[in-house]
């Protein structure tokens, strides 16, 4: 009985590893059902994470090295991981109206198929500090939010709108409906990032890591831009790509 409760506990919780993203994860009033803590380990950000589950009235558990290396999905969990329910997804309204609470034009994110964890959580990492107000990826094909991304993101993932929706395309229509002009990127076009004028209402499209965007998405953007590719390698990594083509908009819309 007890087996098959654990079993059925493990389906339903994600937990966050790493000094910094349990900091991040404390910090941001996020449910916590248990926070585990290596045998010793008292000194550093550890005192922080135990001072700030005290404050918070999170129970702490204190385990050996080797119970943490068996829990562990990432390479480094620097002695403590923080069991937590499943990540919350948003909706597309949600999306919209923290823009509108900010009383900013909307700045979206759409990831078409990205597959890597550590991509999206680096993603996620670079939205947040950029200002954008929300994430939307397909819940197919397509990496969800997890205890990887949320160690790469490193608790940027607790201050991020992420809507997970069954079709990018009708989500792109909805938002096109609401005002918000679609920009594609894509290697076969003419027109440079740079040259693209993306203030106003703006949702960027990036795509998988290995095949860019679908046809689909392709023909519901509005336009498409394209990275320079000086070298022999003709693609970057997605969340370079996303680095790149989001500062570029942030320039803009801070003029």
């Amino acid at each position: 009985m007890n087996k098959k409760n654990n079993k059925e506990e493990k389906q339903y919780q994600d937990q966050v590893e790493g000094r910094n993203a349990v900091i991040e994860l404390l910090e941001s009033g996020r449910d916590i059902n248990k926070i585990f803590v290596s045998n010793g380990e008292k000194n550093g950000s550890i005192n922080k994470i135990l001072a700030l589950a005290k404050e918070k009235r999170v129970i702490v558990s204190e385990v050996n090295r080797r119970k943490l290396e068996e829990m562990a999905t990432t390479d480094n969990h620097q002695g403590v991981i923080a069991i937590v329910p499943p990540f919350e997804y948003c909706d597309i309204d949600d999306i919209l109206d923290c823009a509108k609470n900010r009383h900013e034009d909307p700045f979206i994110l759409i990831l078409d198929g990205i597959e890597d964890p550590h991509n999206l959580g680096a993603i996620i990492r670079t939205a947040e500090t950029a200002g954008v107000h929300g994430i939307i990826i397909p819940k197919r094909r397509a990496v969800g939010v997890n205890s990887t991304v949320a160690k790469v993101a490193t608790g940027a993932v607790e201050h991020m709108n992420i809507a997970r929706v069954n079709n990018i395309n009708e989500a792109i229509r909805y938002l096109k409906e609401n005002g918000v002009w679609i920009c594609g990127t894509d290697i076969d076009t003419n027109t440079y990032y740079y040259d693209q004028d993306l203030t106003g209402s703006i949702g960027i499209v990036i795509g998988s890591e290995g095949f860019g965007m679908g046809k689909l998405v392709k023909d519901n953007c509005d336009f498409l831009v394209k990275i320079p590719m000086k070298g022999k390698i003709t693609s970057l990594n997605a969340s370079v790509s996303t680095g790149i083509v989001v500062y570029e908009a942030v320039r803009q819309r801070s003029k």
